[in-house]
Parts: C-alpha cells; sequence; structure tokens
C-alpha cells in the first residue's frame, strides 16, 4: 500500500505552537545523520542505513534530518545547475521509502551555508564560471541568477516521483518538512535584511508547489537587531553581526516552524566546565521556548544538539537536560515540539566519517538507553494531549 492510500501515515501538520498528527499532538524525538543521501548511492551500502534506521526505531526516534542536497563534486545530486544524477536522485528515494518502512519521518534540507556537500559557495562557484561577478558568497542571498537557480532545485525536488515508492515528495507524508538552509548565516548584511528577504522569497516559493508540507528555515538561533534585549543571550558576543534574527526571520510568510542548534562545547570557551554549559543550555531553551510562545506562536526544535563524547561524563547529562527542556515544556502544552540529536551513524564508519559527536547506539548503550528514556516520555504525552485540552493549556498559560 503506497503513503497516498494508507490513512495511518498521514502528513505531519501544525496547530498553533504545536505539531499535529490524525488530530493529536505530535513531539519528536529525533536524530541527525546528513549522509545517507550519498552512502546509499552505493547499493552495498545501503545496509548501513537501514541498519541505522531500524536501530534509530528501536529506541523510539521518529524524526531524522538530512541533506537532501550535494552540490556539485563526490557523488553530486545536482552536478551543475539543472543537471541531476539519476543514481543518486535513486539513492535519495532509497532513503525515504527505507525510512517510511521504519516509520520515521524525515526533515529534509535543501542546501547548506558552509562549503560541505557544495552549498552555497557551489552555487556562486557555477555562477562566476558563467561570468557573474559575485562579490563573496553571500551572493547565493541576493543575486537573481543564483536565487532562479535554488528555486529550479527546489522545484525538481519538490515534483520528483519516488522510483520505489511512486509517490510524488510534495504528496509523501514520510516527509515531516522542507528546510531551506542549514545553518544560515550572512556577514556580509548583519543587519539580517538580506537574509530575510531571501527567507521569505523561498519559503513563499516551497508553498506555491507544495502547499502540504511544513516550512522550517534550518536556523541555529542567534538573535538579532529586531531583538536587542535579547543579544545577550546569544552564545558569543558578535553572533547578533551574523547575518540571522531569530525572530524576525521565523516571522516571514511561508515559515511554519522555528528552529535553534544547541552546540556549548562549540560556542563557548572550552575552559568552561560542566555547571556553565548546562546553564546555557537551559536558558538558551527557556528563552527561545519563551519567544516561541509569546511572539512567534509556532512550534519549536532543537533540531541539532550534541556534545563530544570526548568531553566525559557532560554528554548524557547535557543531553537529559535538552531532553528535560522538552518534555517540561510538552506537559504543559508550550511550544517546544521535540529535539534531533547530532549525529546517527553506523559502526563502519565512524572511523572515517565521525565528528567526534557521533552516537552508535549499538556501541554507546548509556546514550542510548537516554535517547529510549527520552522517547518513551514523549510517547507517553503523544495522543493523549487533545487540541481541545491544548487550547484550555494556552489560556492557562496566558498565551492564546
Amino acid at each position: 500500500m503506497d503513503n497516498e492510500r494508507e490513512p495511518s501515515w498521514s502528513m505531519v501538520g501544525r496547530n498553533d505552537m504545536q505539531f499535529v498528527l490524525n488530530g493529536s499532538p505530535f513531539y519528536v524525538n529525533g536524530f541527525n545523520a546528513y549522509w545517507l543521501m550519498v552512502l546509499a548511492v552505493d547499493p552495498s551500502a545501503r545496509h548501513k542505513i537501514s541498519s541505522v534506521l531500524e536501530e534509530a526505531a528501536s529506541v523510539g526516534l521518529t524524526v531524522g534530518r538530512t541533506w537532501a542536497f550535494n552540490d556539485g563534486g563526490w557523488r553530486a545530486l545536482q552536478i551543475s545547475p539543472g543537471v541531476y544524477d539519476e543514481q543518486v536522485f535513486q539513492a535519495l528515494d532509497f532513503v525515504i521509502s527505507e525510512a517510511k518502512r521504519n516509520k520515521i519521518r524525515l526533515i529534509l534540507s535543501l542546501v547548506n551555508n558552509w562549503d560541505a556537500y557544495g552549498g552555497k559557495a557551489q552555487y556562486v562557484t557555477w555562477g562566476r564560471n558563467a561570468g557573474l561577478n559575485l562579490p563573496s558568497n553571500d551572493a547565493f542571498f541576493s543575486d537573481p541568477t543564483l536565487k532562479n537557480d535554488f528555486k529550479s532545485y527546489i522545484k525538481v525536488i519538490l515534483n520528483r516521483v519516488n522510483t520505489l515508492t511512486n509517490v510524488a515528495y510534495k504528496n509523501d507524508p514520510t516527509i515531516f518538512a522542507w528546510e531551506l538552509i542549514n545553518e544560515p548565516r550572512c556577514e556580509s548584511d548583519p543587519t539580517g535584511d538580506t537574509l530575510h528577504v531571501w527567507t521569505e522569497e523561498m519559503a513563499t516559493y516551497v508553498k506555491l508547489t507544495d502547499p502540504k508540507h511544513l516550512v522550517g528555515i534550518g536556523m541555529e538561533g542567534f538573535y538579532g537587531p529586531s531583538s536587542p534585549d535579547r543579544i545577550e543571550v546569544n552564545p558569543y558576543t558578535c553572533a547578533h553581526q551574523e547575518g540571522t534574527d531569530f525572530i524576525r526571520h521565523h516571522q516571514a510568510a511561508g515559515v511554519d516552524f522555528a528552529s535553534i542548534h544547541i552546540y556549548p562545547s562549540n560556542w563557548i570557551s572550552e575552559d568552561s566546565d560542566r555547571d556553565c554549559y548546562l546553564s546555557f543550555v537551559k536558558n538558551w531553551t527557556r528563552v527561545h521556548i519563551e519567544d516561541c510562545e509569546k511572539t512567534l506562536k509556532m512550534p519549536l526544535l532543537f533540531s541539532e544538539f550534541g556534545i563530544p563524547k570526548r568531553d566525559g561524563g557532560y554528554r548524557e547529562s547535557f543531553m537529559e537536560a535538552v531532553y528535560e527542556s522538552v518534555l517540561r515544556s510538552a506537559r504543559m502544552g508550550g511550544a517546544a515540539g521535540g529535539s534531533l540529536v547530532w549525529q546517527l551513524m553506523s559502526p563502519e564508519d565512524r572511523a572515517h566519517m565521525g565528528d567526534g559527536f557521533e552516537i552508535v547506539l549499538s556501541q554507546d548503550q548509556s546514550t542510548a538507553k537516554i535517547i529510549s528514556e527520552a522517547s518513551a516520555n514523549l510517547v507517553a504525552i503523544n495522543g493523549i494531549i487533545g487540541c481541545q485540552d491544548l487550547d484550555d493549556m494556552h489560556l492557562n498559560l496566558g498565551i492564546m
């Protein structure tokens, strides 16, 4: 039975500050695995994708986030503007169909802010090779030709018909949401104006092509010029000059939910201790949840959070703090819609693809136990709270 005919496998939607599935709240315990498509290009490696998705499902993870892009270079999906590798596309088809087999939905990110897997730099390189005068990689956000190239890519992805399921991506409930870009920054315009215009243009374009799916931006959560009273919450002093603006950008037309990332070991001094990390996590999540409840009126995903395994006992206490922030908000009908840990990996690839943050569920058993417990806690909430219950909670919280 295909996805379009199976009533139990429905689109995830949004009701005010909550994700909803079949009329009930849907809270996410999820994971990142950016590498799924690239490894699936090799049929002999597809067992790794299957194994990781099966293990994720076994500990109750319900949403994965992965790259639906690879621009230029090795195993490129988009070889050059408008030119695609069908073998790589079929690898993405496999990832989506395999996720569905394991009852896992996917957040598909459409381009990278960073150079890995092409990103905005690759679009700029293509533009320069075509004779365009582009001052920096941030031209990706403003140059009309590059924006049209990206829109063409979006159109092809959304209209793709999966060769294994015969379901168009834009009609597939396996896709939880489209994410415009991984960790957007536009340092050349610290006002945030350039990125805001781009966000609204691209989110609206996605919605015109695919009105069924949710759309997120992919932001890290830095506060910008529109929120001067929040700038001190940022993890480092110049974060407000990255050209991003958490509240303003998430008010753009077409955006359905907000996102933040949580990387205290990357953002805060290496000399910081465990208590400093945990204090940051609690405040960072609390403030963003509050802003999503009182200002944005939309769900919030902690779409990446992680800490290197080398940081001793920090990882487990850090993860527990993130999960507790989600659970506390969910119990009150608040805006925290879930979290996605960075990142799951197969044991065969740990040595050469690991970034220190990777989790191999079959090997990292104490971490797997924490993830499983977080899943169980959310299962106890999912489906129990009805939409009327949520309305009552919001009245009590004073956020309606």
